[in-house]
């Protein structure tokens, strides 16, 4: 595969790491401290993630705790979570915060089950964009005589080996991120 074609392959591993970063906030019953990645606080008028303010662990299969490194960050990590779209109602002792996650109902799954195929439909289209951008730019270049008509033969059918590849990876990643959630 040329140097040229290396690109394209990096832009699809990027394409998958990216799913694979969403996957990891999607919550599937069990406490999983990156559920809060995408979370932001207020520290001394600036944004901060939450795991720069608090130490986050998990106490039981189901329970995570927060303790932040200062007592006054109580409040507004409680606040940070209720506006969150995590629909978890924090629980605050005045030391730390308690977040225990609810057994997942049936129609929940479903519905979680869904989004992980929705977001792994999305990363398949960025991966097919991706392969088209890789053709269009072998044509150029075999129209501008840069290339040989057998050299674009052989660099599309390497790109469409790529595309397949990375497809089959996106489809092993929602078909294992769809058995978690399904499992109780």
């Amino acid at each position: 595969m040329s140097v040229e074609l290396e690109q394209f392959r990096e832009k699809m591993n990027k394409s998958v790491d990216s799913l694979a970063n969403e996957y990891t906030t999607i919550r599937a019953g069990r406490a999983n401290p990156h559920v809060l990645d995408k979370i932001s606080v207020e520290y001394y008028g600036q944004p901060a993630n939450l795991q720069s303010v608090a130490n986050i662990s998990v106490a039981e299969a189901r329970t995570l705790v927060i303790q932040p490194w200062e007592a006054n960050m109580l409040k507004e990590i409680e606040k940070a979570i209720l506006v969150s779209d995590l629909g978890l109602t924090p629980n605050n002792d005045g030391k730390a915060i308690r977040l225990t996650f609810p057994e997942l109902t049936e129609e929940r799954r479903k519905e979680l089950v869904r989004d992980v195929k929705k977001k792994g439909e999305n990363a398949k289209v960025a991966i097919r964009n991706i392969r088209r951008d890789a053709n269009d730019m072998l044509k150029k270049q075999q129209k501008a005589n840069e290339i040989s008509e057998d050299e674009q033969k052989t660099a599309e059918n390497d790109i469409q080996k790529l595309t397949d590849e990375f497809i089959s990876q996106v489809d092993s990643m929602i078909n294992d991120k769809s058995k978690e959630i399904m499992t109780v």
